[in-house]
């Protein structure tokens, strides 16, 4: 059973179809660290295009993957809820495995640091529990109130 679905993602952050790369919160601790599990499929759009005949799932679309997965992480905080939390830096990605459809892809994020508005979070996207790509993620939480 999950912790929460893919609705109740979607009443958390703004990310839609074909923009949502999470299908359920595995395990969550607020404020400390979550789980999210991505079913990565061929009906995928990036797919037509990545490769055609090789089909492998974007770098850059696991580290949104990351992103949104430390995003429900920051905002499930009884200080940024009904906030958005945006990327605000990307540290020491690193791609180890290719991801591709019909792989289980595990979000792992835990909180290292928080500051007011920022914080950092440490990120590994695993498949088979090996690690397809690792990241440390800075985020921001604006006050809604100002334009950032």
């Amino acid at each position: 059973m999950s912790v929460l679905d893919a609705s109740e993602i979607m009443d958390l952050i703004p990310n839609r179809y074909p923009i949502l790369f999470m299908d359920k919160v595995d395990e969550l601790n607020p404020g400390e660290s979550i789980v999210v599990t991505k079913n990565v499929t061929i009906n995928e759009e990036f797919f037509q295009g990545h490769f055609p005949g090789n089909p492998v799932m974007p770098g850059v679309l696991i580290i949104e993957s990351l992103a949104q997965a430390a995003s429900i992480l920051i905002l499930k905080t009884e200080k940024y809820k009904g906030k958005t939390a945006y990327l605000g830096a990307i540290d020491d990605a690193k791609f180890r495995k290719v991801v591709r459809p019909g792989d289980v892809l595990k979000l792992h994020v835990t909180m290292e640091k928080q500051r007011e508005n920022m914080g950092k979070v440490k990120c590994e996207a695993k498949v088979d529990d090996k690690v397809a790509c690792s990241a440390e993620l800075t985020f921001i939480v604006p006050d809604p109130k100002k334009k950032i």
